[in-house]
């Protein structure tokens, strides 16, 4: 699991910075794994600072895998509450570039269990500007 806490805003939006323009057009250059790894894992942990919890684990694969939202908390095996995509999903929709209502009927999301889908509420997690 990712490490919660606080994120700083100023790294968060240099982070997004970097991968901006993949994001808005998926035919731009792709940045690097590295870029991509920064920028999923503090939006990640921007949630769970966000939405504390252990009800819903969201996982961005190969780079996060985070618990968030009040409630039950899940110790062992597969938790009853998945959020899981990948990489530019995932930044697009902590972004605000992507409709997570979008996202789930182009089948870009999997949401397993009841409050999966939760997260959404505190979409968009920061913005691009310009």
């Amino acid at each position: 699991m990712a490490r919660q806490g606080a994120v700083d805003p100023h790294e968060l939006q240099a982070a997004l910075g970097a991968v901006a323009a993949w994001l808005r057009d998926e035919a731009a250059a792709k940045p690097d794994r590295a870029a991509v790894a920064s920028a999923v894992r503090l939006t990640a942990r921007t949630l769970a600072a966000l939405a504390p919890g252990n009800s819903v684990e969201v996982r961005v694969a190969p780079f996060v895998a985070v618990q968030c939202v009040a409630g039950p908390r899940h110790t062992r095996g597969t938790p009853p509450n998945v959020y899981e995509t990948d990489a530019r999903t995932w930044l697009r929709l902590a972004a605000g570039l992507l409709d997570p209502s979008d996202a789930h009927e182009a089948r870009l999301v999997s949401a397993s269990g009841h409050r999966a889908r939760e997260v959404e509420r505190w979409f968009p997690l920061a913005g691009l500007g310009g």
